[in-house]
């Protein structure tokens, strides 16, 4: 199940150089967004329900916008004290808090901590890979009212690119049966983050 959790987010990682042009960029986000709508119309993958499958043709996207690509300055945290992070169900999976990101969004500054899984550093496909949950002032209404989530990698130097192009819903915002991480109070972004996937129907 975890795997499955983590399949939209893996899809999102990609190595752009700060050269790529801006219709690159946007063809890459667009694709990322076609991966994903085929991802939730495989039965095998998806984790709509079995009524919402059937009538399933796309995820609803914010149109993308490139203001949502920001390039934050990545600070890593070591020698952090793993936790039990908390979720929807009664699971505790171990994280532990990898670095933070702080960027400027609206003329407003913002550091949000983001996590590696203790489980999946150990295994070869997810080693590299990190969490970044976080919540906006569009939750509830345009967006998931529980927060979205990023998948990045560590990156090699002191930056880290987060599209916000490629923020995707927890499985919880399709089937209450999936377990997910609760975005930690620290990652409140206060603006509108108006990219990424928007609400889906509520269950």
């Amino acid at each position: 199940m975890i795997k499955k959790i983590l399949i939209a987010a893996v899809l999102s990682i990609c190595y752009i150089t700060s050269f790529a042009q801006p219709d690159e960029l946007i063809k890459e986000i667009e694709q990322y967004h076609k991966e994903l709508n085929e991802e939730f119309a495989n039965p095998e993958e998806s984790p709509l329900t079995e009524e919402d499958l059937k009538t399933f043709t796309s995820l609803d996207f914010f149109p993308i916008d490139l203001k949502y690509r920001v390039e934050a300055k990545f600070v890593r945290t070591p020698g952090q004290k793993p936790f039990k992070m908390a979720t929807t169900t009664t699971r505790s999976p171990i994280y532990e808090k990898y670095g933070e990101a702080h960027f400027e969004l609206d003329s407003q500054k913002f550091v949000l901590e983001i996590y590696q899984s203790h489980e999946l550093r150990e295994t070869e496909e997810y080693k590299n890979y990190l969490f970044l949950p976080f919540t906006d002032l569009t939750n509830g209404e345009e967006s998931y009212g529980g927060g979205r989530y990023l998948g990045l990698t560590i990156p090699e130097g002191d930056s880290i690119i987060l599209d916000f192009n490629k923020a995707y819903n927890p499985y919880c915002a399709y089937n209450k049966k999936y377990s997910c991480p609760i975005v930690p109070r620290q990652n409140r972004i206060r603006t509108e983050v108006l990219a990424g996937v928007k609400a889906f129907k509520k269950h």
